[in-house]
């Protein structure tokens, strides 16, 4: 009996001491914009910096996180301070992309872009470095250029549904009907419900149709 109750207080001992430890560990920023706890992976990064300005990691984090919140400005200031730390780092060029891409100043997006996909052709985020480059294109309507982009993200991804649209709306916009539709049957056979595919193909045919 006295073994057993040794065992016990052994066991309660050490899975105290997990919560203990678990407790202790200080809070991870990254794992929570992960899972979509943006607001905390923000105030977690900004305490990281105010205890280590010169802490790139924390800047690159809380810039996701400010974009997702569709806070841009303040993603900005951040990105530029991550920046001045690391003049080369490619995560900070492609946030410095993608927040000029959401406040619709595409040149300077576009240069940022185009520096990561020259920096890192193989980057995490090259596919959407791409597929942002495409709707840049098609925002100042260079299709054949927004082709070359968006062709490019679904090189890299090939499931994504809503970047075949996108490819088929660029060839549909260029004038290259055949391969349009075929981007939208590639959308329709990974998505069967995606109405703008089914309407891109309706449109095309009846085009098709009256130029026969």
């Amino acid at each position: 009996m006295k073994t057993f109750k040794t065992f016990l207080i052994s066991g309660f001992l050490f899975f105290l001491s997990l919560g203990v430890y678990a407790q202790g560990r200080p809070p991870d920023a990254l794992a929570e914009y992960r899972v979509g706890n943006f607001e905390r992976s923000v105030q977690i990064c900004r305490e990281e910096i105010a205890e280590n300005p010169g802490n790139l990691e924390a800047h690159v984090v809380i810039c996701w996180s400010l974009i997702r919140l569709n806070r841009f400005d303040e993603a900005l200031r951040y990105a530029r301070a991550g920046r001045a730390i690391h003049r080369f780092d490619v995560r900070i060029t492609q946030i410095l992309g993608e927040i000029h891409y959401y406040q619709g100043r595409n040149e300077e997006a576009l240069q940022f872009f185009q520096e990561y996909a020259s920096s890192a052709p193989e980057g995490a985020r090259i596919d959407q470095v791409y597929y942002f480059m495409g709707e840049v294109f098609i925002r100042q309507g260079r299709f054949r250029h927004a082709d070359i982009a968006l062709s490019t993200a679904v090189h890299w991804v090939p499931g994504n549904a809503a970047w075949w649209v996108r490819l088929a709306y660029t060839r549909e916009s260029a004038g290259d009907l055949s391969s349009a539709i075929e981007a939208y049957e590639r959308a329709l056979s990974l998505n069967s419900q995606l109405a703008d595919a089914q309407r891109g193909i309706e449109r095309i045919r009846r085009t098709m149709s009256a130029t026969q």
